[in-house]
């Protein structure tokens, strides 16, 4: 019961999200050719990216740190 009460609760909150904030909505509303909205777009996907690069790197330097070759004097 708790999980399909969460369901449709997240479902209804998922609905009214806004992905934009006023400043870039008022400035993608008022141009005609697009161009920008492909900039503001490029950028969330750039922004979105870093952090699982960083944390990838970081789990491979990870990974090199617990499992690399061990040198044998």
């Amino acid at each position: 019961m708790k999980k399909f009460l969460f369901g449709i609760v997240f479902f209804i909150i998922s609905i009214s999200a806004q992905a934009q904030c006023a400043m870039c909505r008022a400035a993608l509303e008022s141009e005609e050719g697009g161009v920008q909205a492909e900039a503001v777009n490029d950028g969330i996907v750039y922004l979105m990216a870093i952090p699982y690069i960083l944390v990838g790197i970081l789990g491979f330097a990870i990974y090199r740190l617990k499992y690399g070759k061990k040198k044998e004097i």
